[in-house]
C-alpha cells in the first residue's frame, strides 16, 4: 500500500531547517487555542453531566479516583474517569467554574494538533505536516468538541499520542527502540480505553497490520513485539477495572452498569451493545418509550414541563439510521465528511499504485508503508463501525476520524500536486470533487451560510484552471483556499457563535447539522424561530439554579436536621447537576444518567433514611419513576419512596404545584 514513483510521498522523516515552518505550527497551534477556547469564560458549563461529576471528583480521593458523579460517591459517571482527571484537577485548583472546566479540553485540543504535525512530519516531511495540521484545526466537529468537555478531546489526543509512538517505532533501526516505542503505543491505546473504553480499541486492527509490514526485523521478532505490546495493552486498559473490582472500602457504582461494576459497563451498555445494539443502546432515533425529540431524564425538576431536543425529527442526535452512507448523512456530514471524498480517493490511488510496484517488483519504503496502513486502517476501519453500529452512536463520535483524514488529505494532495505526467491530473479532480461535495452538504440548508456554496464553486473553478495552466505554486495555494473553505467558515462561526455546546456538540446549523437545543416547558420554537446555534437551557443544561430551586434545596437544609446528604433528585443525574454545580450542599441524583442504575438501592435508602444521613427527596410529578431510555425500570426505589415518604406542601416553602418535595421516614 504505497506509492510509485511518480506518485510518492517525499523521503520521510524530513525537516526543513528554515525557521519558517516552526512560526507556521505556532500560527496554527495559536489559530486550534483561539478557536476551541473563544469565550470559554462567558459562563457556560458544557455538558452539565460531566461538569458536575468534575466538581464532586475534586471534593475527594474516592470521588476522583473512580468518576463519583455526586459529591457523596453513590455512582460514577457512566465512562471512566480519565477524560474528568484532569477537568477536576483544574476545578481544585481554580474553584468551579465554566472556564476552569473547559481549560484542559482546550488544552488538549491544541496538544492533540501539535503531536499529530510532529507524528506526520516524521512519516512524510514538513509541508503534509503542516497542513494536516491546519486540517485538522479546522474540522469542524472537532472545533465543536473541543469547545465542550465530552472525553471525545482526550481520547483522540491519547490515539493521536499513540500514532506518535507507532510512527516512532516502524522508523528506528535499533530493534530494541523499536520495541520500546510499540510499547509506549500500546499504553496509549490503553489510556484511551480508561477514557472512552471500547472505542479507543477500534484502532487495534489498523496498529497489527502495519507494524508487521511496516518494520523490516525478522518476523518471530515482530510477533513477539505485538504479543508484548497487548500485554501492556491489557494491563494499562483494564488496571482501572480491577482496582475498582478489588477496592477494600466503600466505592461508588459504576454508572451505566447493571450490577455496578465495571466489567459489566465495557462488555454491555458502553461496549458491544453500542456497535451491536441490545443493553440500552438505540440508534438512529429517540430511546425505546420516549417521544421525538425528547433527552433522557423526563421533565425538569421543577416540574416547568418536559426537557427535549428538537433537531430532525430527534434523531440526529443519534447519528440517523446505520449504514454505508452514515458519516455523508444529513446528521453526521457536515460534522465530518469535508474532505472524507478526498481521503477515499487517495487511499484508493496509493492502493492501486503500491499493487503496480509489487508486480514491477519495485522495492518500497517500509516506514513509509506503515504510514498508509496507518492512516488508512485508522480511517477505513472507524468509519466502518461508526457507519454501521447498531447501539447509541452520535455524531461528535465522528471527531475520532478527523486525525486520519487530516494525514491522509495533507499527503495525498501534496503527492498529488508533486507528481509528473497523467497523475497531475488528480489535484484538479481533487478539488473538483471537494468542493463539489461541500456545495452538496451546504446546500442541505442555504440558511447556515449559504453564500459558500457558490464562493467554494469559484474558488474550485479558479484552482483547476490555473493548475491545468501549469501554474503550480498558484493552482496549489488556490486548490488549498478551495478545499478548507467552507470547514474553514464553518469552524469559525460554531466558535463564534456558540457560547456553549452542551450534551450534544455539533457545528453548523442545528435543524440539518445534528445539533440540538435543550428547553425546558412550553412549544419548541417554530422553524423560522429556531437559534442558528445550539443553546443549552437551564435547568437542566446550565449551572445556575432557579429561584425555586434554591427555595426547595434552602428548605431542605433547614429542616433535613444535619441530614449528611441534604437532597435526593429523582428522575437522572441530569436534574441533579445544578444543584451539584451551584451549590457546596451534598446532592445526589438517584439512578445515575438513566435514572435506572441501582443506586441508590432500596436498602441504601432504607438505611440513609434510619440512620438520618438522607430527609428530603425531590421528584419531578407525575414522570417520578418512569424508565430510562434503556428500558430498565428505577430498581423499585419509587415503590419504596410511595410507601416512606410524604409530599411537602408547597407553601412551605414557596414551590408551585409541579414541584414535589418529599419527606421520608424509616
Amino acid at each position: 500500500m504505497t506509492a510509485t514513483a511518480s506518485v510518492a510521498l517525499p523521503a520521510a522523516g524530513v525537516v526543513s531547517r528554515s525557521r519558517w515552518p516552526a512560526w507556521a505550527l505556532v500560527c496554527i497551534c495559536v489559530l486550534a487555542g483561539v478557536l476551541y477556547g473563544w469565550a470559554i469564560w462567558g459562563g457556560q458549563v458544557g455538558n452539565s453531566y460531566y461538569s458536575a461529576a468534575a466538581k464532586s471528583m475534586s471534593t475527594s480521593f474516592t470521588n476522583f479516583l473512580f468518576g463519583s458523579f455526586d459529591p457523596a460517591g453513590v455512582v460514577t459517571v457512566d465512562k471512566p474517569p480519565m477524560a474528568l482527571w484532569p477537568q477536576a484537577v483544574s476545578v481544585w485548583l481554580f474553584g468551579f467554574s465554566g472556564w476552569a472546566v473547559l481549560l484542559p479540553q482546550v488544552v488538549e485540543g491544541v496538544a492533540a494538533v501539535f503531536l499529530l504535525h510532529r507524528t506526520v512530519r516524521l512519516w512524510a516531511d514538513e509541508k503534509v505536516a503542516l497542513l494536516a495540521a491546519l486540517i485538522f484545526a479546522l474540522t469542524p466537529i472537532t472545533v465543536a468538541i473541543n469547545r465542550d468537555n465530552n472525553p471525545d478531546t482526550l481520547l483522540v489526543l491519547l490515539l493521536v499520542a499513540a500514532a506518535y509512538a507507532f510512527t516512532r517505532s516502524v522508523q528506528s533501526v535499533e530493534p530494541r527502540v523499536r520495541t520500546k516505542w510499540l510499547l509506549w503505543c500500546a499504553f496509549f491505546v490503553g489510556c484511551g480505553f480508561l477514557t472512552k473504553m471500547l472505542q479507543a480499541w477500534i484502532l487495534v486492527p489498523a496498529f497489527g497490520p502495519a507494524y508487521l509490514v511496516g518494520t523490516s526485523g525478522a518476523w518471530r521478532r515482530r510477533i513477539l513485539d505485538l504479543l508484548a505490546a497487548a500485554g501492556v495493552l491489557v494491563v494499562s486498559s483494564f488496571w482501572w477495572v480491577a482496582l475498582h473490582a478489588f477496592w477494600p472500602g466503600s466505592k461508588p457504582y459504576i454508572g451505566g452498569s447493571t450490577d455496578g461494576g465495571a466489567w459489566d459497563l465495557i462488555i454491555g451498555y458502553n461496549g458491544l451493545g453500542r456497535v451491536f445494539g441490545g443493553s440500552g443502546n438505540r440508534g438512529g432515533g429517540p430511546p425505546s418509550g420516549m417521544p421525538s425529540g425528547a433527552v433522557p431524564g423526563g421533565s425538569s425538576p421543577t416540574g416547568q414541563g418536559p426537557v427535549e431536543f428538537f433537531g430532525p425529527g430527534g434523531g440526529a442526535m443519534f447519528g440517523g439510521q446505520p449504514g454505508a452512507t452514515r458519516m455523508f448523512d444529513a446528521s453526521v456530514g457536515g460534522q465530518i465528511s469535508w474532505l472524507l471524498p478526498l481521503s477515499l480517493l487517495v487511499l484508493l490511488v496509493v492502493a492501486v499504485a503500491g499493487v503496480l510496484r509489487w508486480r514491477r517488483g519495485v522495492p518500497g519504503v517500509a516506514a513509509e508503508r506503515a504510514g498508509w496502513f496507518l492512516w488508512g486502517g485508522w480511517l477505513l476501519i472507524t468509519a466502518v463501525v461508526f457507519s454501521f453500529a447498531q447501539g447509541i452512536f452520535h455524531p461528535y463520535y465522528t471527531t475520532m476520524l478527523a486525525p486520519a483524514i487530516a494525514a491522509l488529505s495533507a499527503a495525498g494532495l501534496m503527492m498529488f500536486w508533486r507528481a509528473r505526467s497523467f497523475v497531475r491530473f488528480l489535484l484538479p479532480l481533487s478539488v473538483a470533487l471537494t468542493a463539489g461535495w461541500a456545495f452538496v452538504v451546504v446546500s442541505r440548508d442555504p440558511s447556515w451560510h449559504g453564500w459558500l456554496r457558490w464562493a467554494v464553486l469559484a474558488v474550485a473553478f479558479a484552482a483547476v484552471v490555473v493548475l491545468l495552466a501549469g501554474l503550480r505554486r498558484t493552482g496549489l495555494v488556490t486548490a488549498l483556499v478551495a478545499v478548507l473553505l467552507v470547514p474553514a467558515v464553518w469552524s469559525s462561526a460554531t466558535a463564534a457563535t456558540s457560547s456553549t455546546n452542551g450534551v450534544m456538540p455539533a457545528a453548523g446549523p442545528m435543524q440539518r447539522g445534528g445539533g440540538m437545543q435543550l428547553y425546558t416547558g412550553g412549544q419548541p420554537p417554530q422553524d423560522g424561530n429556531r437559534p442558528a446555534r445550539p443553546q443549552v437551557g437551564s435547568p437542566p443544561g446550565g449551572r445556575e439554579l432557579t429561584d425555586e430551586q434554591r427555595r426547595i434545596l434552602a428548605y431542605a437544609r433547614e429542616n433535613g436536621g444535619g441530614a449528611e446528604i441534604t437532597l435526593a433528585v429523582a428522575g437522572s443525574a441530569q436534574m441533579a447537576s445544578p444543584f451539584i454545580m451551584g451549590t457546596d450542599e451534598v446532592v445526589i441524583g438517584m439512578g445515575g444518567f438513566s435514572g435506572s442504575d441501582n443506586a441508590p438501592s432500596v436498602d441504601q435508602l432504607e438505611s440513609w433514611v434510619a440512620s438520618g444521613r438522607l430527609k428530603y427527596v425531590l421528584g419531578t410529578g407525575d414522570r417520578m419513576g418512569a424508565r430510562g431510555p434503556d428500558g430498565r425500570g428505577d430498581n423499585g426505589r419509587q415503590e419504596w419512596i410511595n410507601s416512606h415518604c410524604s409530599e411537602v406542601d408547597p407553601s412551605a416553602y414557596g414551590g408551585s404545584s409541579g414541584s414535589k418535595l418529599l419527606e421520608c421516614r424509616a
